[in-house]
């Protein structure tokens, strides 16, 4: 980005980190959606970064000594035009389960048109009901799982 150097001149200006604004957020929040489009089968790269800025968190514990992201939910969300939408989802929780989040049964919802160009999901009614009904489960059970770790946390691992 360009910023103002003074009048008449632009220079380069590096944007700010905006990771541990991020950061805090995640740990304020009991429920993560994390979404991304299929980009040739695979999670965009804006939610590859986030996965990859999130691995710091499995060093950091809470001051009971359990990982920060226990007793913490997560969802993922996938739109696109390609296959892939399963592909992505697994890879994506399958992060977050490895960073200690609970992900419960049907903690997903995609909208994916198929191979090639296609209509997006804004300009086509096509799968919308089904996206519709897999997501309202997906906020059902993530809210359900939040509210039992609430009542009856998982403990520090033992030492």
């Amino acid at each position: 980005m360009f910023g103002a150097g003074g009048p008449g001149t632009r220079r380069w200006q590096v944007d700010r980190d905006a990771w541990p604004a991020v950061h805090a957020s995640l740990l304020r929040s009991e429920i993560l959606i994390l979404a991304s489009p299929t980009w040739a089968g695979q999670p965009s790269s804006i939610a590859q970064r986030v996965v990859e800025r999130m691995d710091a968190m499995l060093s950091e514990t809470d001051d009971d000594g359990r990982p920060v992201a226990f007793n913490r939910v997560a969802g993922v969300v996938v739109t696109g035009n390609e296959d892939g939408a399963h592909h992505v989802i697994n890879n994506l929780s399958g992060a977050l389960t490895e960073f200690g989040y609970t992900i419960p049964g049907q903690a997903w919802t995609y909208w994916n048109r198929g191979p090639g160009p296609g209509p997006s999901y804004l300009d086509s009614e096509e799968g919308r009901d089904w996206s519709h009904g897999t997501g309202r489960a997906m906020a059902s059970n993530l809210v359900a799982a939040a509210s039992a770790l609430g009542r009856n946390p998982i403990p520090a691992p033992p030492s």
